[in-house]
């Protein structure tokens, strides 16, 4: 039977659990990380930024909040970036499980401009520290639709000069082209199953254009990504 992708699925994922710990979970992070490298997902984010910066003088120190940040691959991609290109970046990493940040900061012990804090950043949204540019990737699927639009405004009070977002298309194609990596890359159970929830849970150009219109934005781009992903960049200057 067809897999069918009309609406976003509500079903949870096993890591949206907070208190997971252990080497599953850490082997599906790893696992992750490096898959998103090898599509050229991080190289989306990266992108994003260069589009926010481009009028910024090298010497400026830019702030960068990356939420939902995993095992902090997209900082450290960030921190040797601009470390090649001569650029100031102050990174830090907000993930609400703290055995997954307690792995970032191990993987990031050679990175003295990336910080980790453990948080729910849906405790105080009020509490968000601004930064310049806030990056969400491959986090924005984990929510409903309504906690989107909450977490977006908040985005929008917090960041100085944009919003990067890099997430999931929700598309056939994907779901079954994404069976087949799970072979090829021996994805553990939680992996597969999470990652194809992830798929399902993700974006057609519809929905981010819907949220777009209730948050009532001003400039912003969302375009079609290899592999199957959206990068929406949101611009709050």
């Amino acid at each position: 039977m067809p897999v069918d992708t009309t609406y976003r699925s509500t079903a949870p994922e096993i890591m949206d659990d907070f208190d997971m710990e252990g080497e599953i979970l850490r082997d599906a992070l790893d696992k992750i990380a490096s898959i998103n490298q090898l599509l050229g997902g991080n190289k989306v984010t990266l992108h994003g930024i260069k589009t926010l910066i481009t009028s910024k003088p090298k010497d400026e120190v830019i702030r960068i909040t990356d939420i939902g940040c995993g095992n902090g691959d997209m900082l450290r991609t960030l921190a040797d970036y601009a470390k090649k290109q001569g650029l100031h970046f102050m990174l830090k990493g907000i993930d609400a499980n703290k055995f997954t940040i307690n792995h970032a900061q191990s993987l990031s012990k050679n990175y003295p401009n990336i910080t980790y804090t453990c948080s729910d950043i849906f405790d105080d949204l009020s509490k968000t520290e601004p930064c310049d540019i806030m990056l969400c990737t491959l986090t924005l699927h984990h929510f409903k639709d309504e906690e989107i639009i909450d977490l977006l405004k908040n985005f929008k009070r917090s960041a100085t000069m944009g919003i990067v977002i890099n997430d999931l298309q929700r598309s056939a194609v994907a779901y079954y082209l994404f069976k087949a990596l799970c072979y090829i890359f021996r994805l553990n159970d939680m992996s597969r199953e999470d990652g194809l929830v992830s798929i399902l849970r993700g974006f057609k150009r519809a929905d981010l254009l819907k949220y777009t219109k209730q948050l009532k934005l001003k400039s912003s781009s969302i375009k079609w990504r290899w592999a199957f992903r959206y990068q929406w960049i949101i611009k709050t200057i």
